[in-house]
């Protein structure tokens, strides 16, 4: 899509198995998919290739390991916080309506503002962006088609 110093802008091409799956109609996955158009978006992907152009082709890869700890900072990290908090505030015995409710909740929007400032201090970091591992073909030469009005 772009071309910038460093970086390139890509459109990616997903391939789900949503449409032939038994739970389409009931996944969360599906749902989200469907909405975002189902098949594309677009991301900044770091490159040390100096001769990419607009509407080659890539193949991106991301570093070993960042999808597994991603998903546990996302997930995992504001689901613990929770249950901490919960029962935090209910052993405290706080003279509160609902002290477990409110430690939840207190446990799960610190875990969104750790994420939140993790992902703040990362963003310039090359090792937690995708990156352009090769060039699978290259952009179409543009021919200027000449059409005779007779």
């Amino acid at each position: 899509m772009a071309v910038e110093p460093g970086a390139v802008w890509v459109e990616t091409v997903r391939y789900t198995a949503c449409q032939s799956c038994a739970a389409n109609k009931a996944c969360g996955h599906a749902l989200i998919d469907g909405q975002r158009g189902g098949s594309r978006a677009r991301i900044r992907a770091l490159t040390d290739q100096s001769s990419l152009q607009v509407d080659d082709q890539v193949v991106l890869g991301i570093p070993e390991g960042l999808l597994i700890r991603s998903t546990l900072m996302l997930y995992l990290l504001p689901l613990l916080l929770m249950f901490a908090g919960a029962l935090s505030a209910e052993q405290l015995d706080l003279a509160m309506h609902d002290p477990a409710a409110i430690g939840g909740i207190a446990g799960l929007l610190g875990g969104f503002a750790i994420n939140r400032w993790y992902s703040v201090r990362h963003r310039r970091d090359p090792a937690m962006h995708p990156q352009v591992l090769r060039r699978t073909s290259a952009a179409p030469l543009s021919c200027l088609q000449v059409h005779d009005p007779l």
